[in-house]
């Protein structure tokens, strides 16, 4: 599951164009958002490549 923090989000999109799902996008306001959790596959690409730590990925145990 992803989470994201949007005030940590500057709007770079580097997660949105990384993302191979397109499961993310920028709102209104330019802040990440997560538009289609049920197709991410946990790849981990978003938050290994997001400079600003605005979204991480859960994992259940």
């Amino acid at each position: 599951m992803l989470k994201t923090v949007p005030k940590y989000c500057k709007g770079c999109g580097i997660c949105v164009e990384l993302c191979p799902k397109k499961v993310l996008k920028l709102d209104e306001l330019g802040k990440i958002v997560v538009s289609t959790p049920d197709d991410c596959v946990a790849c981990g690409q978003c938050q290994l490549r997001c400079p600003d730590y605005a979204i991480y990925l859960i994992t259940d145990k």
